[in-house]
């Protein structure tokens, strides 16, 4: 199959799923009534209740939910070939993925934007509430690890790329200081954007110097790190390093994806790993699992993804204008995030399957496999990197769009400058995701804290702030430094498919409620069904035969104990759920039209 093919071919199913399905659960499943205020308007602070023009939200709502998840988990699951994943991101997306965002967005918005653990503890019960909140915690601190994994093998004994992304840091910091000292912001971005291209350009210089030995890091060096970095960057103001990071690294990922799009369609790369291959039913280099039910674990965001559920019951529903922007924002990001998703898998599966193996797995592995490599030699050579065993996804996109573009005479001179470029791109996305993930997870600990004592409560108070980031580090931290891709991101697919799953089972509850025709609640129960049943098959083939197997690579207790004490959480919810439903189907909670959802300033 050629890339072109693949790529219009999604591009008009989605936009006929947004144009038709969209539609419908926009006016007769969710009934969106443009009449009725959002809490933006009835909350109105200046602050975090903002009503703000669609198209800006939106793209709040799409940078914060498109991170590294659907560039990562496709170029993962390519080893099961080029069809599972192209199949998944699809149906996930449109049936799955897309309806999520939306109920949990309209599920946050009826109760005045408050969290999905306050919506669930509304709507289920205080247990699942707790519950849920429990389960945020986990997925908050898996996904730290999961996504802080994928850079290590880019930056491992890599000083260009880790000077490049290194550098990023004080220059955000430098954006951060001058924007709210002088509040320009076009003269920020400006010399924001060219020391970033500087530090590009300077890497070849950089690498052979002192400096690069110095940054010539291994994986045991850059798993400390990085952690450590993250307590700073979660405790420092968000003006000073979050923001500032986030901003800029939008214009890079705009300008990547622009450039990969331009290339499909100038060179129309053929796809050279098969639709299947011999990896389907298990033992997999890069997944050990089975296509079902990994696929669906491995493909997180771009299908359907449990994180989204932070950012649609966050920023996002404080600062809708009008209910219909539901649509667009919810409904709408999530397909576009999907089409991200498939550019990365074209990315992966246009590389000759044994190149792409050697990237994915352990030399000594990949000698087992009996493939022989085809263009990586000479990548290898024009990029300056060895690149055999870098294993994570963030190595085989970039080197999946070097490819896409070595037919073109005159890039070989721009290579191994475009393939650090891609790695500083992915890398500060991710370092983006570690910024506010793991200042949230300090945001819950705080929460739960505070339980037993109260002064935990104020973010403001410092011994707190640093008490809860420094936890939040060394949680996630512990992951990231005991474990392998494999290991951790299966560990984190199946914690954010079950938080999916509670998005879903929450959206189920209130369509419930809400819409005219019980049927409706179908929406979210078929995808429902099958998240579920996935995510716990999942869970039970890791413990089963990699985290309580001694032999596997991936043997870990504490990675075993996560998944049962997650898998129950969603018991207990799915439980509470379940008696809701009943309830409700005998008439005891249904909303009429005169019940509107009540705004105060004291429940939000």
């Amino acid at each position: 199959m050629n890339a072109i093919t693949m790529v219009v071919g999604s591009i008009c199913i989605l936009m006929i799923a947004y144009r038709l399905y969209g539609t419908f659960m926009a006016a007769k499943v969710l009934k969106l009534d443009d009449s009725k205020q959002t809490p933006a308007h009835a909350l109105e602070d200046g602050k975090d209740y903002v009503p703000t023009n669609r198209w800006v939200t939106f793209g709040h709502h799409f940078a914060a939910i498109a991170a590294a998840g659907p560039l990562v988990g496709p170029i993962l699951a390519a080893q099961f070939g080029y069809l599972p994943g192209l199949l998944w991101l699809l149906i996930g997306a449109v049936i799955g993925g897309a309806v999520h965002d939306a109920v949990v967005l309209f599920a946050s918005m009826r109760q005045n934007g408050q969290s999905l653990a306050e919506v669930a503890k509304k709507e289920l019960g205080p247990v699942a509430g707790f519950c849920t909140g429990l389960a945020m915690l986990f997925i908050i601190t898996i996904t730290m690890a999961g996504l802080s994994m994928v850079v290590l093998h880019a930056l491992e004994n890599n000083p260009w790329g880790t000077f490049s992304v290194g550098i990023t840091i004080p220059i955000a910091m430098g954006v951060g200081i001058y924007h709210k000292k002088t509040g320009n912001l076009k003269g920020a971005t400006i010399v924001g954007f060219i020391l970033i291209l500087a530090a590009v350009f300077s890497g070849p210089y950089i690498q052979h110097s002192a400096l690069g030995d110095f940054l010539k890091l291994d994986i045991t060096s850059l798993s400390i790190i990085l952690p450590i970095y993250a307590f700073f960057a979660a405790a420092l103001p968000v003006w000073l390093l979050l923001a500032p990071r986030d901003y800029l690294s939008s214009f890079m990922k705009i300008g990547v994806f622009i450039a990969l799009i331009a290339g499909v369609f100038i060179v129309n790369p053929s796809l050279h790993m098969p639709a299947f291959t011999e990896f389907i039913k298990g033992g997999g280099p890069v997944m050990n699992g089975p296509v079902w039910p990994f696929i669906s674990i491995t493909i997180a965001c771009g299908a359907i993804s449990g994180f989204h559920a932070f950012v649609g019951s966050g920023t996002t529903p404080k600062m809708l204008d009008r209910w219909s922007d539901i649509k667009p924002i919810g409904f709408g990001a999530m397909l576009v995030e999907c089409l991200v998703g498939i550019m990365a898998l074209v990315a992966a599966t246009a590389l000759h399957p044994g190149d792409y193996f050697a990237i994915n797995s352990a030399p000594e592995v990949f000698k087992t496999l009996g493939m022989n490599t085809v263009n990586l030699g000479t990548l290898s050579k024009e990029i300056g990197l060895n690149l055999e065993g870098r294993t994570g996804g963030a190595v085989t996109l970039a080197v999946g769009m070097t490819y896409v573009f070595t037919d073109i005479p005159w890039f070989s001179k721009l290579a191994s400058f475009f393939f650090q470029f891609v790695i500083m791109f992915e890398a500060l996305f991710i370092l983006t995701a570690i910024d506010s993930g793991t200042r949230v997870a300090r945001y819950i600990i705080q929460d739960f804290a505070g339980a037993f004592y109260k002064p935990m409560k104020n973010t403001d108070w410092l011994p707190g702030n640093i008490f809860a980031s420094a936890l939040a580090c060394l949680l996630w931290g512990y992951l990231l430094f005991s474990g392998d891709i494999g290991s951790v991101w299966a560990l984190f697919g199946v914690s954010n498919q079950l938080m999916a799953s509670i998005g879903l089972i929450i959206g189920a509850t209130v369509i419930l409620k809400v819409a005219d025709k019980r049927r409706y609640m179908l929406t979210c129960l078929i995808p429902l069904a099958y998240l579920y049943i996935t995510v716990n098959y999942a869970g039970y083939w890791m413990v089963k035969n990699v985290y309580l197997n001694t032999d596997a690579a991936g043997y870990s207790v504490l990675n075993a104990v996560l998944s049962i004490i997650m898998l129950v959480l969603g018991v207990v919810i799915m439980i509470a759920a379940v008696k809701n439903w009943l309830q409700s189907w005998n008439g005891q909670y249904r909303l009429t039209e005169d019940t509107p959802p009540h705004y105060s300033k004291a429940s939000s």
